[in-house]
């Protein structure tokens, strides 16, 4: 698989990484042998930059990773979260012994004496950006973290965080249906020399093979409740992406495979992380990085699904509280 480097002076990885957030069970049932499986395939496939968080089931991600690498020692880069807490409704805690105490947990589970990247899940509006990244200088100082990242944020506040400390990555949401980091995020990202990494980048599994059918997912997925996957917005989506499927289809690649050479090819400083539970269908990611558009492949890539194509918010009312607004 081809290299890219997280964030300037960071370390070398695969291009395309790994989201281990349905390892928590969000997305359907699994089971440990399962995941550790996945993890075998990623390995096999060049995939070494790992991406959990400490509430992806509720610290279950975190424990498989962590039995792997105890197991079998790979050589891997490993990304954290800490920043949301649990709840109805949830809230935000960036203060410094909050980061700290997660930290300790999170290392704990994963076997690690540091993890190379460490995410603020979700900013805190209320806390001064400044502070935060103090404290995540003080963490990297002390050894446990290599850098820091910051997930779901505007252009202001990576600026602001950046001047305190040198940010590693920016983790928002980025595929061919949510297209808002281009409009500042991206940008700024390139300017600082700070990694974009892509989370969800085959759309909650809408630019795979097949796509998904809420009715036959499980009671408890969340996408049952999200606008993009409700009627009539889950039809026209599924029409229009049906085309793109073609697209890919016609050339020989599978959705998922075109999906993300899309969001490699649109800089490269861009690092994806898909997610799933399977090496079945991590297999289906294979070659992403050695595809290649020609002019005419992306002028129709733009026809079948142009900006803003998408029919409904990527989140509902309730979670969109979480995300940084600035557009």
């Amino acid at each position: 698989m081809k290299r890219r480097t997280l964030g300037r002076g960071g370390p070398s990885v695969g291009a395309i990484g790994f989201g281990a957030m349905s390892f928590g069970g969000l997305f359907g049932q699994t089971d440990d042998d399962t995941s550790l499986a996945c993890l075998d395939a990623a390995l096999a496939a060049g995939i070494d930059f790992w991406d959990t968080a400490n509430i992806y089931g509720m610290g279950i991600s975190e424990r498989i990773i962590g039995d792997y690498l105890k197991a079998r020692r790979p050589d891997i880069v490993l990304a954290t979260k800490c920043g949301i807490v649990p709840g109805t409704p949830r809230r935000f805690d960036n203060s410094a012994d909050h980061i700290r105490a997660e930290l300790e947990t999170s290392l704990g589970k994963l076997n690690r004496d540091k993890v190379e990247l460490y995410y603020i899940h979700r900013r805190e509006a209320e806390r001064p950006i400044e502070d935060v990244i103090e404290t995540m200088a003080t963490l990297i100082a002390e050894g446990l973290i290599d850098g820091y990242g910051l997930s779901e944020v505007a252009p202001s506040t990576i600026r602001r965080a950046h001047a305190v400390h040198p940010c590693r990555a920016v983790q928002n949401e980025y595929s061919l249906w949510t297209r808002q980091p281009e409009l500042g995020v991206l940008q700024t990202c390139a300017e600082l020399g700070i990694a974009f990494v892509a989370f969800s980048p085959l759309a909650r599994g809408m630019l795979g093979d097949p796509p998904v059918d809420p009715a036959k997912t499980h009671a408890g997925d969340w996408r049952r409740e999200n606008p993009r996957f409700t009627e009539p917005n889950h039809s026209a989506n599924r029409a229009a992406i049906d085309g793109f499927r073609a697209f890919a289809h016609a050339r020989g690649w599978t959705t998922a495979a075109a999906a993300l050479a899309w969001t490699l090819q649109q800089g490269d400083h861009i690092l994806p992380i898909p997610g799933t539970r399977t090496g079945a269908h991590l297999g289906d990611w294979i070659g992403a990085d050695a595809i290649t558009f020609t002019q005419a492949d992306q002028a129709e890539i733009a026809r079948l699904l142009p900006v803003g194509f998408a029919h409904g918010d990527r989140y509902s009312d309730a979670q969109m509280v979480s995300v940084e607004r600035y557009s």
